[in-house]
């Protein structure tokens, strides 16, 4: 089982990368996509590297905004997989914007 991250480690993650903020025992970021499909090709590849990781945020699509959610259930809170697969996701979403 993972361990549980210190607020520190918290507040140090969310320093370094704004897109993400805490919302209680979990990171969330939200992605506005130029459109529908590129939304959904956002979840698409994200879903990918969630399964590979065995790690799977909570995903929340309104049209072209995207929002999504990571959190180790099992430890009960934020832990080192989570920064993981924020750090995942942010790549995804910079490499759309650059295609």
């Amino acid at each position: 089982m993972r361990k549980l991250a210190t607020e520190s480690d918290i507040a140090s993650f969310l320093d370094r990368n704004a897109n993400w903020s805490r919302i209680d025992n979990a990171l969330s970021a939200e992605f506005i996509a130029p459109n529908f499909v590129l939304a959904i090709e956002l979840v698409n590849l994200v879903a990918v590297i969630a399964e590979r990781m065995d790690h799977h945020p909570n995903i929340d699509i309104r049209w072209n905004r995207v929002l999504f959610v990571v959190s180790t259930h099992s430890a009960g809170g934020i832990t080192s997989l989570d920064y993981e697969l924020a750090t995942a996701i942010d790549l995804v979403a910079l490499e759309l914007r650059g295609s």
